[in-house]
């Protein structure tokens, strides 16, 4: 199939399944039909604003069908969608919104407040658009005014090169970095994705509680379910119970989830175990799964997780156990079609399979580069090869395994300590709930680990405990050397466990001026 822009494919499936569900927003339920007459409304209102072609457009929302619509509606206007991380705090979403040389910023009104505080500050911004009746300030157009435009004028095609979207990674120092995807990165990737992922036109609903600002949720949770005859089912935030409710209300087939949220669902009341036996499979991605709560998900309710992988740089999906295929557990899959990856060492050059090295990726989901950033470009590609940034394996079925992130290793006299290995062995201890392991500097070894735990409920455990338990399992170099007990570690939007947190807690703690 001929790739062209998100908006060009959307409109021959809306043709196709109009009358079918794309949205099932329990507040506003979205057919295609209506989808697509909703973006075009959406487009027209931007271009009757003077939205031109390659404009940067900031998207501040919650999940929700409205979300979704603006999505689409402000690709189909020619424009770029800069979606803004909900976690961050003002001062941080303005140096995106800055950086990103955005000229108009929709924003719902739960976070009317932080544009509020950060207002004076943008002073490229000509138009703020506010979703809700709560504006920031009362000059303010609201949502409902973009939709009184005349459908007319809309580009009828898209070079496929413009850019879609720019997503902002967290960075680990300094600030984020803007990845530049194009209408070719993510529809060729939202093809190649469900090649592995199968989706059944009509018959999938995607439960989508990842925010859909992330790469993950917005590629595996907007492009593939729009791209496919399939519908989502946006949900605003993650809670357990209304979690294991909505897949019941809704009939979602699919949910798609990161490690801690399936932690999470494990603790729910037996009332809540059939509801989510009524998923067909879930997603993992966004951090390693842990055996241990695999295994304890898949024998409680009896669904599978398919665990994949990717950076927001490639689209971001690039690998992913393949749907009806062999399942390796541990691992994050093959290359989906149409993707090429490898194992490399510190020059670019592939390494056999078995061997630890850094996993690089090739093919039409491979950004453009960073915006505004041409070095940083440089340092992450060995040629056409795009460096993750992870370190892994690669087995004789051509299936990867993520060792660890190349940052996140220790080093012990100079001797590789995973923090995950040890991880993985932690979280099989009766009364860990979560643990996250990181290099703490030592004047005598160089680096040594140490752990974050949080307890479940109702467990105690010691540090003795604890590192009694590690010596039956692991060699004494791996042995973390401090354990700290937190009620709960620190998490990014996604639910993914930020350990960036908790190295800044350890140097505040050893006295480094931060």
């Amino acid at each position: 199939m001929k790739t062209r822009s998100f908006p060009e494919h959307f409109r021959e499936v809306a043709a196709r399944f109009a009358d079918k569900p794309a949205v099932v927003d329990l507040h506003q339920p979205l057919s295609y039909a209506e989808l697509d007459a909703l973006s075009d409304r959406i487009a027209s209102g931007l271009l009757a604003r003077g939205v031109q072609s390659g404009n940067h457009i900031g998207l501040y929302g919650l999940n929700s069908s409205t979300f979704v619509a603006l999505y689409l509606g402000i690709q189909k206007a020619g424009a770029t969608v800069v979606p803004i991380n909900l976690m961050l705090n003002p001062e941080e979403v303005a140096w995106i919104l800055n950086d990103a040389e955005v000229t108009m910023l929709v924003y719902f009104d739960h976070f009317a407040p932080a544009v509020s505080s950060i207002r004076a500050n943008l002073p490229n911004i000509g138009t703020f658009i506010c979703v809700g009746q709560n504006p920031a300030n009362s000059a303010d157009q609201l949502f409902e005014s973009l939709l009184q435009s005349e459908i007319k004028n809309l580009p009828s095609a898209i070079d496929p090169e413009t850019l879609a979207v720019i997503i902002y990674t967290s960075g680990t120092t300094g600030h984020p970095k803007g990845a530049m995807l194009t209408h070719r990165n993510i529809v060729s990737d939202a093809l190649c994705a469900a090649k592995a992922l199968k989706p059944r036109a009509i018959e999938e609903r995607f439960l989508v509680v990842l925010p859909m600002f992330h790469a993950f949720a917005a590629m595996a949770g907007i492009v593939i379910p729009l791209l496919n005859g399939c519908s989502l089912v946006p949900v605003p935030k993650f809670e357990p119970a209304l979690t294991a409710d909505l897949i019941e209300k809704t009939g979602a087939t699919i949910f798609l989830g990161v490690p801690s949220m399936y932690n999470l669902l494990l603790r729910l009341p037996e009332r809540h175990t059939a509801q989510i036996q009524k998923l067909r499979f879930c997603v993992s991605g966004g951090a390693a799964m842990p055996m241990e709560i695999m295994q304890q998900f898949e024998k409680r309710f009896g669904v599978l997780i398919y665990e994949g992988d990717g950076p927001t740089e490639c689209s971001p999906v690039t690998c992913v156990n393949p749907i009806e295929g062999l399942r390796k557990p541990q691992s994050v899959g093959p290359a989906v079609p149409g993707v090429e990856m490898k194992i490399a060492d510190e020059h670019g050059n592939e390494l056999p399979h078995g061997t630890v090295g850094e996993i690089c990726v090739r093919g039409p989901n491979v950004m453009k580069g960073y915006w505004k950033q041409p070095e940083e470009t440089v340092k992450s590609f060995f040629g056409e090869w795009f460096r993750t940034g992870d370190l892994g394996t690669e087995d004789d079925d051509h299936y990867f395994y993520i060792v660890d992130r190349i940052k996140d290793m220790v080093i012990v006299n100079g001797m590789n300590v995973y923090p995950r290995v040890v991880e993985e062995v932690l979280y099989r201890h009766e009364a860990v709930r979560e643990v996250a392991v990181i290099g703490q500097p030592h004047k005598l070894h160089g680096e040594v680990p140490v752990a974050y735990i949080a307890l479940k409920d109702g467990f105690q455990c010691s540090e003795n405990d604890v590192r009694s338990f590690c010596l039956k399992h692991l060699g004494r170099h791996e042995i973390p050397k401090k354990v700290t007990f937190l009620s709960n570690l620190p998490k990014n939007a996604a639910g993914k466990i930020v350990k960036r947190e908790l190295r800044k807690a350890g140097e505040t703690e050893r006295g480094v001026d931060l």
